[in-house]
């Protein structure tokens, strides 16, 4: 009994070493990685030979979303003042000549009060300039005092244009300051449709001319702006297709296509503006000033690519796993090193070298696993 007890644990203990020896990790022997058949199929690895394909050719470059410059407008008051009421936020909507905000200020009652003394004065000497015209032109009167009021009349009329033009650039109608109805507040309108992006008001502080109170983007109008590097400019067409991401965001890819081409080199840099333009589908998805990287697809050409998987990263050069040889029992991979070339959603393409061509069998699935 002892004797047979004795044997069944020799037995289990030979078979547990059986096991523990198919599952040895691979191992590398004369420069070749082997993995035995057992392991092949356990880790669903697969093998396959490189596909002909067709790859975009690209010139990789960067840039921003941006609007042209007449859908951007930066809100500024004509004469400074207190901000009297806004309701408005940042992100709000506006359309053309809709009420932004108000503003007062007394110096807006000088102006018209200014406007109405003038309005006043030009009703009499335009009538005593007729008066002294007919009168010159009978002979009765002088030059010299037809020239006097020609002069005064002229002088007030200039003056009374140029309080007339201040008072609309303030949003004041004339009429209503020439009827007596005089205001300290005046009214700010939205010069264009689109969205705030920029708020700088708030109710009581002090505006001077120089101050940018909101800023607006028209959004539907929404362009990307790149800057490609001389060398490559020449090589940009209008009506080519441009791929690009906002890498800040996500990893989603957006089409658009080349509308315009700078004709002069900026900066030290030495790059060229290229304009894009965006499908309307996806302007709502981007802001004005994201950051963007891009391509722009020059051309196509057949090349041999491998899944990107299949690639073995390792410092700053790639590897894949060429097979040698196989048998029944197992296969030996040769880790060889590649160039690579134009890359697809999840394809790259390899040159061929000495090494590798279309008909070589690669690696393709399981490679994570012997690349530790």
């Amino acid at each position: 009994m002892k004797k047979t007890i004795f044997t069944l644990i020799i037995t289990s203990l030979l078979f547990s070493c059986k096991d523990a020896k198919t599952e040895e990790p691979t191992v590398k022997d004369n420069g070749l990685i082997t993995v035995t058949a057992a392991q092949f199929q356990s880790s669903g690895m697969e093998i396959a030979s490189l596909v002909e394909q067709d790859f975009d050719v690209t010139i990789n470059t960067s840039g921003k979303i941006d609007v042209p410059p007449q859908n951007r407008a930066k809100v500024t008051s004509f004469i400074g003042g207190y901000v009297k009421a806004t309701r408005l936020l940042v992100g709000d909507k506006v359309t053309k000549g809709q009420a932004l905000l108000t503003l007062e200020n007394t110096e807006y009652l000088d102006i018209q009060k200014e406007y109405l003394e003038v309005a006043e004065q030009i009703k009499y000497l335009k009538s005593e300039f007729e008066r002294q015209k007919t009168l010159y032109d009978e002979k009765i009167t002088s030059q010299k005092n037809y020239l006097k009021a020609e002069s005064d009349y002229r002088k007030t009329l200039g003056m009374y244009q140029s309080l007339r033009a201040k008072l609309q650039l303030l949003n004041i109608n004339p009429s209503q300051v020439e009827s007596g109805k005089l205001t300290s507040i005046v009214t700010i309108y939205a010069p264009i449709t689109g969205d705030i992006v920029i708020m700088n008001a708030n109710v009581g502080m002090p505006v001077a001319p120089s101050d940018v109170i909101l800023e607006i983007v028209d959004t539907n109008h929404l362009h990307l702006e790149l800057a490609v590097f001389e060398k490559d400019i020449l090589k940009v067409k209008v009506g080519q297709k441009i791929t690009f991401t906002v890498p800040e965001a996500n990893k989603e890819v957006f089409e658009a296509e080349v509308h315009l081409v700078g004709k002069s080199i900026e900066g030290n840099d030495r790059t060229i503006n290229v304009h894009g333009h965006l499908d309307d589908n996806i302007k709502q998805k981007l802001l004005t000033g994201m950051f963007v990287e891009a391509k722009i697809n020059i051309n196509s050409k057949k090349g041999l690519s491998i899944p990107q998987d299949a690639l073995i990263p390792e410092n700053n050069k790639n590897f894949v796993l060429l097979l040698d040889n196989k048998n029944s029992n197992k296969f030996l991979f040769k880790k060889v090193p590649v160039t690579v070339g134009q890359k697809s959603e999840n394809r790259v393409e390899i040159v061929p070298n000495d090494q590798i061509n279309a008909s070589s069998k690669i690696l393709v699935k399981g490679v994570f696993d012997l690349a530790e």
